[in-house]
Parts: structure tokens; C-alpha cells; sequence
């Protein structure tokens, strides 16, 4: 009879973190950081997959490693905050409460199953000001860490985040915040330890702006991008990307009454007005005896 494997709980534990970090530490970085108008995400992406998406109404997401990983976190995270705004308030759904989910979710996906995640999330919710701004970093064994106005993820993490110890800055605004992200991921993963320009078809860069109301979260792309990347001032409101799913346009008046019953209507009554020019008025009606019975 052949002896089963054995191994200790911690080498199993040792073995799963080290597969996790090496799958994660193969894909493209993300940068998270506070900026005097809300919140910049930027992902060095040269796919149409997202790798930032949002949430809720004032709450962002952003992921490195495994696109069906993350992505299976996004959307269960979507629905979780849609059933709880809608079944208590709005103001109920924030971004500790979805960071306490995903920890338990991939927590149990570390213990319990054979492979763990190959994913570092971030969960980001704008406040009134840089100060009330919250960023909850979850990696890949279900730990979660509340970062200090800014994060890096995925491949060279330490390095990129070493460049923006050193620059960041809430007070600064959304240009100056968007050229230190790109300088920070472009520090790392050039030819012999050269940096890299990184331009706008790299990057995929979405803003929570606290100045608005209801949903915060826009996208920046094309032209607008460009211009900030270039060093160009802010860019207008209404140049910046809208969100992944806005609302339909309200629709007109509606009528009441459909043009099919209308049509119905008109042509019974002038059929049953025919019949009725067209009847002998000394005989009687149908279903009536001449008795009046």
C-alpha cells in the first residue's frame, strides 16, 4: 500500500503565498494615490480589459494579476454594494465594509482550495477632503491593509512605491498627480534598469472626483488624457470619460393609450355605427324578443 504525501500545514501555507506572488509579480502594475480633487487610478494597460472599474456611487476598483480572478471579485462586489444600497441606503454601502468582504472571500480561497488567487486588489472611496480618502489595500491571502494616500501593486511594487514615498503630495493637482503615477511605473521595467515614457495608449487612468455629486467615478482617455500627460492644465469637465454604465436618457411622454387600440376602437364604433344605419328599426335587436324579453 502506497504511504499518502505529507506535508506540514506551513510548508503548504509557504507554497501557496510563493505561487500566488510569482503570478501576481508577471503582470503590469497599478498606482492609487490622493490628489487635491479625489482620488487618480492609473494602470499601465495595453489591452481593452480593465483593470479599473467602478463599484458605487463614491467607491473604485483597481487589481493586478488574473483578469477572470479580479474580474469574478469586480462584479460580485457590484452586486453585493447594489442589494445593500437598495435594500437599506446608499450611504450604507462603503468601501470598508466591500475591502472586510473581499478579505473573507479570498481568505477562504487561500485555506480552502488547492490554488489561491493570483490577484492584489485595491478598494477606494473618496471622502470631502484628501484626509477623509480612503484606499484598502487586499492581496492575495485575504490580508487587508488601510494605505496612507497612496499604494502600488503587482510587478515591481516596492520600487514604484519608493518613487511616490518620496513626491506625493494631496495638495497637488490632478496634471502634477497623473505625471508622478506615470513617472512611478515608468521607473521600473525599462532595459538595464532604464526607466520608460510611458504614454496614453499604456495607460488606463480613471479619477473619483470628489467635487461631484452621486456617481464620482470617470474615466480619462483620448485627447483629454494626451493633454495631461503632455502637461497641459486640467481639462474640462465635460471632455473627461464618462462612467462604464450611466443611466439611460429620461424618456419623453409616453402616451397613454396605445395607436393599436385607438385604431381598434375607431373601427368598431364605425362598423357597429354601420350596423346600425344599415337595421330595420321595426325589427328587433338581436338577442331581444319582439316581446321584450
Amino acid at each position: 500500500m502506497a504511504m499518502q504525501f505529507y506535508a506540514s500545514p506551513e510548508q503548504v501555507q509557504r507554497d501557496r503565498s510563493e505561487y500566488a506572488r510569482k503570478g501576481i509579480a508577471r503582470g503590469r502594475s497599478a498606482v492609487v494615490l490622493t490628489y487635491e480633487g479625489g482620488i487618480l487610478l492609473v494602470a499601465e494597460n495595453i489591452t481593452t480589459l480593465r483593470k479599473i472599474s467602478e463599484i458605487y456611487d463614491k467607491i473604485g476598483f483597481a487589481a493586478v494579476g488574473r483578469y477572470n480572478e479580479f474580474e469574478n471579485l469586480r462584479r460580485a462586489g457590484v452586486r453585493m454594494a447594489d442589494l445593500n444600497g437598495y435594500s437599506y441606503d446608499r450611504r450604507d454601502v462603503t468601501g470598508r465594509g466591500l475591502a472586510n468582504a473581499y478579505t473573507q472571500t479570498l481568505g477562504a480561497i487561500f485555506t480552502e482550495t488547492q490554488k489561491p488567487y493570483e490577484v492584489e486588489i485595491c478598494v477606494a472611496q473618496v471622502g470631502a477632503s484628501p484626509e477623509t480618502d480612503e484606499l484598502y489595500r487586499i492581496t492575495y491571502d485575504g490580508s487587508v491593509m488601510d494605505e496612507p494616500g497612496f499604494m502600488a501593486m503587482g510587478g515591481q511594487a516596492e520600487a514604484i512605491s519608493n518613487v511616490l514615498r518620496e513626491r506625493h503630495d494631496t495638495a497637488a493637482d490632478l496634471p502634477a498627480a497623473l505625471a508622478l503615477a506615470a513617472e512611478a511605473l515608468g521607473s521600473v521595467g525599462g532595459e538595464n534598469g532604464q526607466t520608460r515614457k510611458l504614454d496614453a495608449k499604456q495607460l488606463e487612468v480613471a479619477v473619483l472626483d470628489r467635487r461631484r455629486k452621486g456617481r464620482a467615478f470617470r474615466r480619462i482617455a483620448g485627447a483629454a488624457l494626451t493633454t495631461l500627460l503632455e502637461g497641459g492644465k486640467d481639462v474640462p469637465e465635460k471632455e473627461l470619460g464618462d462612467v462604464d454604465a450611466a443611466p439611460p436618457n429620461p424618456a419623453g411622454d409616453k402616451p397613454t393609450v396605445s395607436a393599436a387600440s385607438e385604431d381598434t376602437e375607431d373601427k368598431s364604433g364605425e362598423a357597429a355605427k354601420a350596423k346600425a344605419g344599415d337595421a330595420d328599426p321595426s325589427e328587433p335587436a338581436d338577442g331581444v324578443n319582439g316581446d321584450g324579453s
